[in-house]
Protein backbone atom coordinates (compact mmCIF):
# COMPACT_ATOMS: atom_id res chain seq x y z
CA UNK A 1 0.00 0.00 0.00
CA UNK A 2 1.24 3.40 -0.59
CA UNK A 3 0.24 6.75 1.51
CA UNK A 4 -2.67 6.71 3.27
CA UNK A 5 -3.27 3.19 2.62
CA UNK A 6 -4.77 3.69 -1.07
CA UNK A 7 -3.79 1.33 -3.97
CA UNK A 8 -2.02 3.09 -6.91
CA UNK A 9 -5.47 2.31 -9.30
CA UNK A 10 -7.73 4.45 -6.52
CA UNK A 11 -5.59 7.38 -5.92
CA UNK A 12 -5.41 7.77 -10.44
CA UNK A 13 -8.96 7.06 -10.46
CA UNK A 14 -9.63 9.82 -7.94
CA UNK A 15 -7.21 12.36 -10.39
CA UNK A 16 -9.19 11.03 -12.74
CA UNK A 17 -12.52 12.28 -11.61
CA UNK A 18 -10.92 15.68 -10.53
CA UNK A 19 -9.57 16.32 -13.63
CA UNK A 20 -12.83 15.28 -15.49
CA UNK A 21 -14.66 17.81 -13.19
CA UNK A 22 -12.31 20.08 -13.13
CA UNK A 23 -12.56 20.09 -17.28
CA UNK A 24 -16.37 20.21 -17.25
CA UNK A 25 -16.13 23.19 -15.21
CA UNK A 26 -13.72 24.71 -17.30
CA UNK A 27 -15.94 23.58 -20.52
CA UNK A 28 -19.20 24.96 -19.11
CA UNK A 29 -16.90 28.70 -18.41
CA UNK A 30 -16.16 29.11 -21.35
CA UNK A 31 -18.01 27.17 -24.22
CA UNK A 32 -21.79 26.56 -22.55
CA UNK A 33 -22.45 29.20 -20.03
CA UNK A 34 -21.70 32.28 -23.08
CA UNK A 35 -23.77 30.44 -25.34
CA UNK A 36 -26.78 29.39 -22.51
CA UNK A 37 -26.33 33.36 -22.30
CA UNK A 38 -26.97 34.63 -25.79
CA UNK A 39 -29.57 32.37 -26.37
CA UNK A 40 -31.58 33.53 -23.75
CA UNK A 41 -30.82 37.09 -25.30
CA UNK A 42 -31.82 36.04 -28.60
CA UNK A 43 -34.93 34.33 -27.17
CA UNK A 44 -35.92 37.49 -25.27
CA UNK A 45 -35.38 39.97 -28.53
CA UNK A 46 -37.50 37.64 -30.81
CA UNK A 47 -39.98 37.37 -27.76
CA UNK A 48 -39.45 41.06 -27.71
CA UNK A 49 -40.31 42.06 -31.45
CA UNK A 50 -43.32 39.27 -31.31
CA UNK A 51 -45.07 41.19 -28.85
CA UNK A 52 -44.43 44.51 -30.16
CA UNK A 53 -45.99 44.02 -33.39
CA UNK A 54 -48.71 42.11 -31.26
CA UNK A 55 -49.30 45.08 -28.93
CA UNK A 56 -47.79 48.52 -30.49
CA UNK A 57 -50.83 49.83 -29.25
CA UNK A 58 -49.69 49.61 -25.48
CA UNK A 59 -47.27 52.36 -26.20
CA UNK A 60 -49.49 54.99 -28.35
CA UNK A 61 -48.69 53.24 -32.14
CA UNK A 62 -51.69 52.23 -33.61
CA UNK A 63 -52.17 48.93 -35.10
CA UNK A 64 -55.14 47.23 -36.85
CA UNK A 65 -53.32 43.87 -35.88
CA UNK A 66 -54.04 44.79 -32.11
CA UNK A 67 -57.54 44.51 -32.14
CA UNK A 68 -56.71 40.60 -33.15
CA UNK A 69 -54.40 39.89 -30.71
CA UNK A 70 -56.08 41.26 -27.71
CA UNK A 71 -57.48 37.84 -27.39
CA UNK A 72 -53.81 36.54 -26.94
CA UNK A 73 -53.55 38.51 -23.50
CA UNK A 74 -55.23 35.82 -21.30
CA UNK A 75 -52.40 33.64 -22.44
CA UNK A 76 -49.65 35.93 -22.16
CA UNK A 77 -50.59 38.01 -19.19
CA UNK A 78 -47.22 37.25 -17.62
CA UNK A 79 -45.13 37.82 -20.20
CA UNK A 80 -46.91 41.13 -21.45
CA UNK A 81 -46.04 42.37 -17.97
CA UNK A 82 -42.78 41.33 -18.25
CA UNK A 83 -42.08 42.89 -21.61
CA UNK A 84 -43.79 46.36 -20.76
CA UNK A 85 -41.59 46.74 -17.80
CA UNK A 86 -38.67 46.24 -20.06
CA UNK A 87 -39.96 48.15 -23.06
CA UNK A 88 -40.54 51.56 -20.70
CA UNK A 89 -37.17 50.78 -19.08
CA UNK A 90 -35.18 52.62 -22.44
CA UNK A 91 -31.99 52.86 -20.34
CA UNK A 92 -31.79 49.06 -19.91
CA UNK A 93 -32.79 47.97 -23.29
CA UNK A 94 -30.78 50.30 -24.94
CA UNK A 95 -27.93 49.30 -22.38
CA UNK A 96 -28.49 45.45 -23.32
CA UNK A 97 -28.60 45.91 -27.07
CA UNK A 98 -25.47 48.23 -27.06
CA UNK A 99 -23.75 45.87 -25.38
CA UNK A 100 -24.16 43.21 -27.95
CA UNK A 101 -22.07 44.86 -30.45
CA UNK A 102 -19.60 45.62 -28.08
CA UNK A 103 -17.21 43.31 -27.12
CA UNK A 104 -14.85 43.16 -24.32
Amino acid sequence: MTDSGRSLADRIASFRESVEEWLHGLYHGMVEHPSFEKIEKEAEDVEDTFLFACFADAFGIPSPVSYYTAELLPYLGDEFEAWERRMWDRGSWLERKGQQYHFH
